[in-house]
Order: structure tokens, then sequence, then C-alpha cells
């Protein structure tokens, strides 16, 4: 079977090297943010965002236990507004749309932050960039998020953008993925 997150690494991959800016709009425990940080390495530079101080704080452990070097901020904002923190252009951007693992399931991303944010993040794309979006369809904003951002996403160019959709057809509550390229 499929592992999404691992998939989701193999994606991105390609388009990330040493030195490069790229953001984790979602930084939850912290995981994403420390895969790029080391995709980045000491000269690149990585943004992690999250609304909630538990996020900030397990990330930042995190990354203190596993990094022998600072390449990153840690913001406690919300990922729509990452453009009043990203400097430059981005190489590659993830979300983890949901809920905070371990965490208050009560507090999720909603749709009015999360389809700014993702135009925001696709606008902050470098040529031959990405943005990986994780979608969490088993709770009902999740779901409806997904479909919002199905909309949203089909309707740029596919002259400037490749987007794709990853998903299990035979589970419909299993999470999937939206990939954008920019060309």
């Amino acid at each position: 079977m499929i592992d999404l997150l691992t998939l989701h690494k193999q994606f991105l991959a390609p388009h990330i090297k040493p030195g490069d800016q790229v953001a984790d709009f979602t930084m939850g425990n912290g995981h994403d943010t420390l895969w790029l940080c080391r995709a980045v390495g000491e000269k690149g530079h990585v943004w992690a965002f999250d609304i909630q101080k538990q996020a900030v704080n397990s990330t930042r452990a995190l990354l203190e236990s596993e990094l022998g070097y600072v390449n990153y901020d840690l913001i406690l904002a919300s990922h729509a507004d990452a453009g009043k923190y990203v400097a430059g252009k981005i190489k590659a951007g993830v979300f983890n749309l949901g809920y905070l693992p371990g965490g208050d399931k009560s507090i999720t991303t909603l749709r009015s932050s999360t389809l700014p944010a993702v135009r925001g993040a696709v606008e902050m794309l470098a040529p031959d960039g990405i943005v990986l979006i994780a979608v969490y369809p088993g709770h009902e904003e999740g779901k409806l998020e997904g479909e919002a951002l199905s909309e949203m996403l089909a309707g740029y160019s596919r002259f400037q953008y490749c987007v794709s959709c990853f998903r299990l057809l035979n589970s419909p509550t299993s999470p999937f993925f939206y990939m954008v390229e920019s060309k």
C-alpha cells in the first residue's frame, strides 16, 4: 500500500536543493519542517507556520534535538499570513490540513484561511517550484476544504502550473493530496 507521506516527499525532493527557500504552512509536530530543513541544508531557509503554541513548541523541541544548525523560523501565525513573513520566492511549500496530531481535534484548518493561504503559496513559487497540500476528508471541514481546493485549483492555467490530485478512489475518507508545480 502507498504511504502518503513517503509519496509526498518523493514529489518534493526533485524540486528542492541545498540553499533553497521553502515553507511548511502547517507545521504541526514538525516532521515536515525537519525534513525540509535537512533538504535545504544549512544555507537554505524554512519558514514554518501554525496557530497553536503547542505545535511551535513541539516543532522547536524536535528541530533542536535533530539539527546542529538553525535554518528556520517558527512562526505562531496563520498560514494565510505567510506573505507577511516569507522573503522572496520559495521552491516548495507543504500543507497538512486538518488538526494537530495529538492535539485538540476541535481546532482544524478552515476553508476561510486555507484557500487564501494556498493561493498565496502558489504565488510565492519560484520557477520549477512545488506546493503539496495534504487533505484529510475524514471530518466535515476536511471534506469541504478538499472540495473547495479542487474547485480553486482547477481554475489555474495549465500553461503556468501543472495541478494534480493523488487519492485512493476506493477509500473516500482516506487522506489525499494536491500538487501544484510551477512551470
